[in-house]
């Protein structure tokens, strides 16, 4: 196991390979293995990107281990780059997520491990893809809850991927909701919530990424509209780039992973990948 963030080991920190990293002045990272190990055997690969930098500590690692006589390289990365942007909405705008799958491609690795990627498009791009399901993580985000919920599919995007949590938990009720955005400006509007009247339930909110959180505030208020009463927010990869302060006014309690970065909040309970998968 190659851990390149040393605080992050979502496979374990056994036989961890030691390493040193840095950056240049100019901005490049550099690597050096400091470890004897057996070059026979299988490498993983773990890292969380966060940046362009990032990626590139994967490329120079992988070719570190390879001028080492590695024969089998493999990647752990939870969260895929740029997987929201997985079509092009206007002209002038890259298919980002084609961009990092090439550069990931061109390595050579025996497999790429992704924890809930947003669609089908990051797997179908990406040779030797493994996906790591929500499943695991929504169970014990309900465990945590205590109580009964039902599911809240944010948008259409998000209902073939729920309908199968809710298969996986017995048969969860689901309820289904869509919103609007303006694809040049990024405005969200139009939450619908489809049901006449929640009548008191408690509501999950699961979904893969939340960013700045405006989709969620949106679906928030048009559910309490349908009588919610406790509103609770799943979220595989917190981004959370405007903080907790809005969010914190519609939501008992936020749970995400550590695939992005650590979060320390009140109201944010992170659950690890260790401990899921």
């Amino acid at each position: 196991m190659l851990n390149l963030d040393p605080g992050f080991t979502p496979l374990g920190e056994k036989n961890s390979i030691t390493h040193k990293s840095f950056l240049f002045a100019g901005g490049e990272p550099h690597i050096k293995i400091t470890d004897g190990f057996n070059s026979a055997e299988p490498i993983t690969i773990t890292q969380r990107i966060n940046s362009f930098n990032d990626l590139g500590l994967i490329c120079i690692t992988v070719d570190a281990l390879k001028r080492m006589s590695v024969k089998e390289i493999n990647l752990f990365i939870p969260y895929f780059p740029a997987a929201r942007q997985d079509r092009v909405m206007v002209p002038g705008e890259p298919l980002s997520v084609k961009v990092y799958a090439d550069i990931i491609n061109a390595m050579g690795l025996a497999s790429v491990t992704v924890f809930d990627p947003h669609s089908e498009v990051t797997p179908a791009l990406l040779n030797n893809c493994v996906m790591v399901s929500n499943h695991q993580f929504i169970k014990e985000v309900i465990s945590k809850i205590g109580t009964e919920v039902k599911l809240i599919s944010p948008d259409g995007g998000a209902l073939k991927k729920i309908y199968k949590v809710s298969e996986f938990l017995g048969g969860a009720e689901v309820v289904e909701c869509s919103k609007s955005r303006d694809v040049k400006t990024g405005k969200l509007s139009g939450f619908k919530v489809y049901s006449d009247d929640l009548a008191g339930a408690d509501c999950l909110i699961v979904d893969d990424i939340c960013d700045g959180g405006g989709t969620f505030i949106g679906l928030a208020e048009a559910l309490k509209a349908k009588n919610a009463v406790k509103l609770y927010l799943a979220i595989s990869h917190g981004i959370f780039s405007k903080g907790f302060d809005e969010l914190g006014k519609y939501f008992e309690q936020i749970f995400t992973t550590d695939s992005i970065k650590e979060v320390d909040h009140a109201g944010v309970t992170q659950i690890k990948l260790a401990d899921i998968i």
